[in-house]
């Protein structure tokens, strides 16, 4: 079988198809807004706290903004990993709420504490991602007006199915702007966007690059190399770890480029500690 490259992903006005062909994929999913996920083919799980939720193909679940999850996409066997989202920022579901009769709007609904909800097989939510295939299959980038609509196909599929996620939904109140340093001593090491990480802490990354500097005279991405270096430095003295383990734990993908650092800071490089 003709294997595809290692990764592609394509972004079509919100609907994100992603393949996948190395067993496994992870990454950490920090996205600011609401999103819909549909599994061709693989597998998908989601670690969300001390909780993991397990996405198989022809299944579909709902992904809560603001919230930071660990997500692995793994092909199975000879099926690649195939998936696709819908991701709906606020000012689509703002037209889509201006528009609705709002005398239709269900009463006292309690909000879930849940980030994940999977998704019941129903005929919408089917035809909706079928209906999504050919753009994976044949590379056609749908226009404008068919991504839009879609994305308000999702949205009538998410309102049909539960109650819940009409206040889930259409809560238009901005994210609250979180301490920087505490958010990055706790992610430094995530495979994070200085955009996501900007958008997690609830800034624009103008915002975020102008707060930065109240705190510390090191650009973001200097900081962060800083601080995995410092982890480095203690796993490897402290902890006896190997060299070939370390690099990969802190958050850099290239040992080359971990030597290149470890030595500009400490003098020697990190074979040496």
């Amino acid at each position: 079988m003709e294997q595809p490259e290692k990764l592609r992903t394509i972004d079509y006005s919100g609907i994100f198809l992603s393949c996948f062909s190395d067993y496994s994929e992870k990454c950490i999913h920090a996205t600011p807004e609401h999103v819909l996920l549909y599994l061709y083919s693989g597998e998908q799980i989601i670690e969300d706290r001390n909780k993991k939720i397990t996405i198989r193909a022809g299944e579909c679940a709902f992904i809560r903004r603001n919230h930071r999850l660990l997500m692995y996409k793994n092909s199975k066997g000879e099926e690649l990993y195939k998936g696709i989202s819908l991701t709906f920022n606020r000012s689509v579901l703002r037209e889509f709420y201006s528009r609705i009769n709002k005398t239709d709007i269900p009463k006292k609904v309690a909000i879930p504490e849940e980030n994940v909800f999977k998704i019941e097989p129903r005929a919408d939510i089917n035809s909706l991602f079928q209906s999504l295939t050919p753009y994976f299959d044949e590379g056609v980038k749908p226009t404008e007006g068919v991504a839009k609509l879609k994305l308000q196909e999702g949205i009538y599929a998410l309102l049909n199915t539960s109650d819940i996620y009409f206040p889930i939904l259409f809560d238009f109140t901005e994210p609250w702007k979180i301490d920087i340093l505490e958010f990055l001593n706790e992610n430094y090491m995530d495979e994070l966007s200085m955009e996501q990480i900007a958008a997690y802490t609830g800034r624009s990354l103008a915002t975020f690059k102008r707060d930065f500097k109240k705190i510390s005279q090191l650009s973001p991405q200097k900081w962060i190399i800083k601080k995995r270096l410092e982890a480095a430095y203690v796993k490897l003295k402290e902890e006896g770890r190997k060299v070939q383990e370390v690099y990969v734990e802190v958050g850099f993908k290239n040992p080359s480029h971990f030597s290149t650092a470890f030595k500009k800071q400490y003098g020697f490089p990190p074979t040496e500690v």
